[in-house]
């Protein structure tokens, strides 16, 4: 498929970028170039302009950008925090919906966060029980994203997935996190983990009309603070990094 990702030159896209180029076409719609050789697009998710030359000939898109992200431990924020993150997490992901039904592209994923949570708990049963009480402005506008995308999924038939994801990691820092005394509320989880969970999430976006369904993505193979059985069940995905810290000439495996 032709997939563009929204924000791919940050953390997240620039961590995924070379696992989903092996399956699919890739273009960046990013403020900066990726660091990845991948088609590249200038602009902004709140530039309906920039939003249009992005999503033209996709068939899908991943959402990837955030500005001033927080964690999920306090409440402090400044005005410019809340500028940003209204204008990223909410008219920017508002008008990519609206521009991507309007071009025809109506499935795609958007990425949420563990921060939309209160942080402070030692563990999240399911996607649906745990409140979606984050402390800052961050965290609100996350909360706000997903009734964005619960409300073009109802509203306009699109097949949307969010997926609450925590401690995103490149390699290395995943090792360097699994080595060190576990934190409550933050879990790593490694680059191909992730970049699996989304090449799982394309897929399953592809079956259905006016589906929303959010997801916990994070590397807790024990659930041990995350219950990630959903996106074992809907997704066919669980975490497999861990398995190179007992093994490390043992790669990990696709979903």
């Amino acid at each position: 498929m032709n997939v563009l990702l929204v924000g791919g030159s940050g953390l997240v896209g620039s961590c995924i970028t070379p696992y989903l180029q092996q399956r699919h076409t890739l273009r960046v719609l990013d403020v900066v170039p990726p660091t990845h050789d991948v088609e590249f697009v200038e602009g902004s998710i709140a530039d309906p302009d920039a939003l249009r030359r992005g999503l033209h000939g996709m068939d899908t898109f991943i959402t990837l950008v955030m500005k001033g992200g927080q964690g999920g431990f306090t409440r402090d924020h400044t005005t410019q925090l809340a500028i940003d993150n209204y204008t990223v997490n909410c008219l920017g992901l508002h008008l990519l919906l609206l521009t991507a039904h309007e071009m025809g592209i109506t499935r795609g994923i958007h990425t949420g966060t563990m921060s939309a949570h209160n942080r402070n708990r030692t563990w999240y049963p399911d996607e649906d029980s745990v409140p979606l009480d984050g402390p800052n402005v961050y965290g609100l506008t996350k909360r706000l994203a997903e009734d964005i995308c619960r409300y073009f999924a109802r509203e306009f038939g699109m097949n949307l997935a969010v997926f609450r994801i925590t401690g995103p990691s490149p390699r290395q820092r995943y090792i360097e996190r699994r080595s060190q005394p576990p934190v409550a509320g933050v879990v790593p989880t490694d680059e191909e983990d992730l970049a699996n969970a989304y090449l799982a999430g394309l897929d399953f976006v592809q079956a259905g009309h006016g589906r929303f369904d959010s997801f916990f993505i994070a590397g807790d193979e024990n659930h041990e603070q995350v219950n990630i059985s959903k996106a074992k069940a809907l997704l066919g995905w669980e975490p497999r990094a861990h398995l190179m810290l007992t093994n490390p000439t043992r790669g990990t495996a696709d979903v």
